[in-house]
C-alpha cells in the first residue's frame, strides 16, 4: 500500500485505492491532499481557539474553503499547485497558533466506528466547502458557517470526540450545509434570476465552439461576455446544463445548447468536441488527447493543462477579473462545427420558484387522483457498473407519477420521452447537485399544502452518489429527518457496519435493490 484513498463511490474493490486512484490520482497526489487535509484541520483548531476570544481571521476562513475544495474528488490533479496550497496551509495554520499561543495535543482513535465517523464528517466539511466556495465567489458568505467549519476542524484535529458527539456534528453539518446551499440559491438568483422552464438544444449549430464544463456561473457568465460578437457558440457540459434556466445566462444568443452528458464520458465527447473546453470546478479527467485545447479555472487543475488565473478577492461577485483570450483563441483556431444537427431539445429551469408557480395546478392533479407520486431520482454520475439501474427506473415510473431530478445523474434519462400530465410536464430538472436545496424548497411547500410533514408525502427519493458534496447533500436531508431513502449502486466504503445501521435504524436508509422490486 502506496496511498489511501476511500472517498468516493468508485474506489477500488469497493475497499479503498491503495495504488494509485481510479480517478487518476497518482500516489504523490493523495500524499499532497492528505498533508492538505491535516494542516486545514489545524487551521480550523487555532481558528477556533482564535474565535473563542471574540476574533476571527478572515484568511482562515477562505483559504478553509479553497483548500478543503481542492481535495475533493477530480478537482486538482496538479501536484505543483498542491504543493503550493501546502506551504500557504501550513503559514496560516502556524500564524494562527502564534496568534493564540494554543498547543494542539492530538490523540486520534483507531476505533472503526470512530474513524467511520469522523471520515463522514471530513468528507461531509469537503462537500460544503465546495457550496459555500461558489457562494463566496458570488459575494455571499455566513460567520456561522465559518465558525462551524473551525469547530468541526478542531474536533477532527483533537481526535477525541465520541460517537454520539461525531454524530451531532454530522447533523449539524448536515443542517450547515442547507444553509450554505440557500445561500448560493440567494446568490445565483439574485445575480442572473430565479430559472424558468427552456427548452435547451442537445444538437450543435455550425460555427466555431467552447464548452463549458463543471458549475460555476460566473465563469461561464464572463466568458459569454467576453465571447459575444467574436462568431462563437457557447455550450455547457454535465453540470452547467442548468444554466440555460437563468435569464441573466440564457439572454446571450450565443449560448446555443448543451452538449454531450455526464463527466465520466468527457473522454470520448471532449475529443470529439471540435473546440476549445473550459472546466471551472471539478469533475476533470485525464485531458489525454486534447490537452492544448482544454482549460482550467478556479480550484479545478491538471498537470500541464493552462490554468485561467483566479478572480482577485477584492473583485469577488463582480466578474470581469478572468482573461479568458487563450481560451477564445484556441476556439477560433480549432474546426467548430461543420454543420447542424437536429432541433432535438430538452427541458430544463424547474427550481423551486418555477415550480411554486404552478404548485396549485400540482395540488389539484394529486387531489384529483392524475398524479399519484413523485419520484426524485438525482445525484452524481459515475463510470461503474449498476448505474443503469437509474435509467431502467425511470423508465419503469408509471405514467400517472411525476419525476424530480437534479444533479448528473440525470444524465441517464433526461434525453428520454416522459410526456406530461395536463400539461405538468412528468421530468422535472430542478437544476444542478446543491439545486437540492430547491428540492427540499419543493417538498415542504406541498407538504404544507397537504397538512402533513415530508415523510408524509406520496414522494420517494432514490438518490446516486460518487463524491463529498453528494455526502453532504445526505447529511443535509438526514438533519431535516428525510426518511426512507434509497442509495446506490454502493454504499461508501468509509462507513462502518456499524454506523450504518444507524443510519438504517434511525432513518431508514436503504441500498437501492432492482427498478421492479424498488418500485
Amino acid at each position: 500500500m502506496t496511498m489511501f484513498c476511500f472517498q468516493c463511490e468508485q474506489t477500488a474493490n469497493g475497499k479503498g485505492c491503495t495504488v494509485a486512484g481510479v480517478c487518476g490520482k497518482k500516489e504523490s497526489t493523495a500524499k499532497l491532499q492528505d498533508e492538505i487535509v491535516q494542516a486545514v484541520t489545524e487551521i480550523g483548531f487555532y481558528h477556533h481557539e482564535l474565535r473563542k476570544s471574540g476574533r476571527k481571521d478572515a484568511d482562515a476562513d477562505r483559504s478553509t474553503l479553497d483548500f478543503l475544495f481542492a481535495t475533493v474528488t477530480n478537482v486538482n490533479f496538479d501536484d505543483t499547485r498542491l504543493t503550493e496550497i501546502l506551504g500557504k496551509a501550513k503559514a496560516i495554520a502556524a500564524r494562527l497558533q502564534k496568534e493564540t499561543g494554543a498547543t494542539l495535543s492530538s490523540q486520534q482513535s483507531t476505533d472503526e466506528n470512530i474513524v467511520s465517523l469522523q471520515t463522514l464528517l471530513l468528507y461531509g466539511l469537503k462537500g460544503m466547502a465546495a457550496y459555500a466556495h461558489h457562494a463566496w465567489i458570488l459575494g455571499k458568505e455566513s460567520d456561522e458557517i465559518d465558525a462551524f467549519f473551525a469547530k468541526a476542524l478542531s474536533v477532527l484535529a483533537l481526535g477525541q470526540a465520541s460517537v454520539d458527539e461525531l454524530v451531532s456534528l454530522s447533523m449539524e453539518c448536515g443542517m450547515t450545509n442547507f444553509k450554505a446551499m440557500e445561500l448560493l440559491d440567494a446568490a445565483h438568483t439574485e445575480r442572473f434570476g430565479h430559472p424558468t422552464p427552456t427548452a435547451v438544444a442537445i444538437e450543435p449549430k455550425k460555427g466555431k465552439a467552447i464548452l463549458v464544463s463543471g458549475h460555476d456561473l460566473l465563469d461561464l457568465e464572463e466568458l459569454l461576455k467576453q465571447t459575444e460578437g467574436k462568431g462563437i457558440n457557447v455550450y455547457t457540459h454535465g453540470e452547467m446544463l442548468p444554466a440555460h434556466g437563468y435569464p441573466g445566462l440564457k439572454k446571450y444568443a450565443h449560448l446555443v445548447g448543451n452538449y454531450g452528458g455526464a463527466w465520466q464520458d468527457q473522454h470520448k465527447e471532449f475529443a470529439a468536441f471540435p473546440g476549445a473546453v473550459l472546466m471551472t470546478t471539478n469533475c476533470i479527467q485525464n485531458p489525454k488527447g486534447y490537452e492544448s485545447r482544454i482549460f482550467t479555472t478556479g480550484c479545478v487543475a491538471w498537470s500541464g493543462i493552462q490554468h485561467i488565473a483566479d478572480r482577485r478577492v477584492v473583485d469577488r461577485g463582480t466578474g470581469g477579473t478572468k482573461d479568458f483570450t487563450p481560451v477564445i483563441h484556441s476556439a477560433l483556431a480549432a474546426p467548430g462545427f461543420s454543420a447542424d444537427g437536429s432541433d432535438r431539445t430538452i427541458l430544463v429551469g424547474f427550481g423551486h420558484n418555477a415550480v411554486m408557480g404552478v404548485a396549485g395546478k400540482v395540488i389539484d392533479a394529486v387531489k384529483a387522483g392524475k398524479i399519484k407520486h413523485f419520484y426524485l431520482i438525482g445525484g452524481c454520475d459515475g463510470a461503474k457498473s449498476g448505474r443503469n439501474y437509474y435509467t431502467e427506473l425511470a423508465e419503469k415510473v408509471p405514467k400517472d407519477c411525476v419525476i424530480l431530478t437534479l444533479a448528473c445523474g440525470k444524465f441517464r434519462f433526461n434525453k428520454l420521452e416522459f410526456g406530461d400530465i395536463d400539461g405538468i410536464p412528468r421530468l422535472l430538472d430542478i437544476g444542478q447537485c446543491n439545486d437540492a436545496y430547491s428540492a427540499i424548497q419543493i417538498a415542504v411547500a406541498l407538504a404544507q399544502a397537504f397538512g402533513t410533514d415530508v415523510n408524509g408525502l406520496p414522494l420517494s427519493i432514490i438518490l446516486s452518489w460518487y463524491e463529498q458534496k453528494a455526502v453532504v447533500v445526505l447529511l443535509t436531508l438526514l438533519a431535516l429527518g428525510v426518511k426512507n431513502i434509497k442509495l446506490g449502486p454502493s454504499l461508501p466504503a468509509f462507513v462502518s457496519q456499524a454506523v450504518l445501521g444507524v443510519l438504517v435504524d434511525k432513518f431508514n436508509l436503504a441500498p437501492i435493490s432492482t427498478p421492479e422490486g424498488d418500485l
